[in-house]
């Protein structure tokens, strides 16, 4: 991490969050020298990331909270993590939406961003199980934000997860009859091994029709969802033809990945890295 004291708390935590994954831990006197702040400042920013979940506060330091497989953080808890980042890749992954499209839309805080950014795009029909998603397009319909050309919205029945997805034999039976021309798909976790993956059983089963009824699969994904491993894989890194990242995604990784992903995008400062 460079120092600089300008710096917003959001990208200053970003960075502390960051090393403290790469490290297993951190002191604070080593993050006030790397960050050019006062020791009261990076207390702070730990208290922050603590009541988010995401870190877990120790004598002098912090350590990352090792999560069970098993752990499915709640919509709201996910919502105020890597906003920069979702909003970078929101911005690109939007890019990738022509006018009058069919496209399909997973849970998530990432594919939330993305629907805010796809309102303007005419003529759409998408297809989510997401509640989040879905309320995005009706309430553009309610306020008046969306005319002629507004997107149809189809919303899957199922059963609600604590990230506002809905999912189960309803939801698979739904998607099972539809064809979309894209699929943005918003995980848990990603990995070589594991491929793509989430703690909930029943959400694997609905984003694995998701992945099949697609013709296209893009990922939209921070960088922090690398080497996470839920309980249940659903899809391998060879079925996603782009996944959208932000920049924070190493540059050994981008390497790893290159064979596997058909094409990378990194959303933010770097442009996209072409497939080797």
């Amino acid at each position: 991490m460079s120092e600089n004291q300008n710096l917003l708390a959001e990208q200053r935590r970003a960075l502390i969050l960051d090393e403290v994954r790469r490290r297993g831990g951190v002191r604070v006197n080593e993050l006030t020298r790397k960050l050019g702040v006062s020791d009261m400042t990076v207390r702070r920013d730990l208290d922050a990331l603590a009541r988010q979940g995401v870190l877990e506060k120790v004598h002098g330091g912090a350590v990352p909270v090792v999560e069970a497989s098993t752990h499915e953080p709640g919509f709201e808890a996910k919502s105020g993590l890597e906003l920069s980042a979702k909003e970078d890749i929101a911005r690109s992954a939007a890019e990738l939406v022509a006018p009058g499209s069919a496209i399909a839309l997973s849970g998530g805080t990432t594919t939330f961003a993305l629907a805010h950014r796809l309102l303007d795009v005419p003529d759409l029909t998408v297809v989510t199980n997401s509640v989040r998603v879905a309320d995005v397009f009706h309430a553009a319909q309610r306020s008046g934000g969306q005319g002629q050309g507004a997107a149809t919205v189809v919303l899957t029945g199922g059963v609600r997860t604590p990230s506002d997805s809905l999912v189960g034999p309803v939801a698979d039976q739904a998607i099972g009859t539809l064809h979309f021309d894209l699929l943005f798909l918003g995980v848990h976790g990603i990995s070589i091994e594991a491929g793509l993956s989430t703690p909930n059983l029943a959400e694997a089963e609905t984003n694995r029709r998701l992945v099949q009824s697609a013709r296209r699969v893009v990922v939209v994904a921070d960088h922090t969802k690398w080497g996470t491993v839920g309980l249940s894989s659903f899809a391998q890194l060879e079925q996603v033809d782009t996944w959208v990242t932000d920049a924070g995604l190493p540059g050994e990784v981008r390497e790893e990945i290159a064979d596997r992903v058909q094409r990378l995008v990194v959303a933010g400062k770097d442009s996209e890295e072409p497939r080797s």
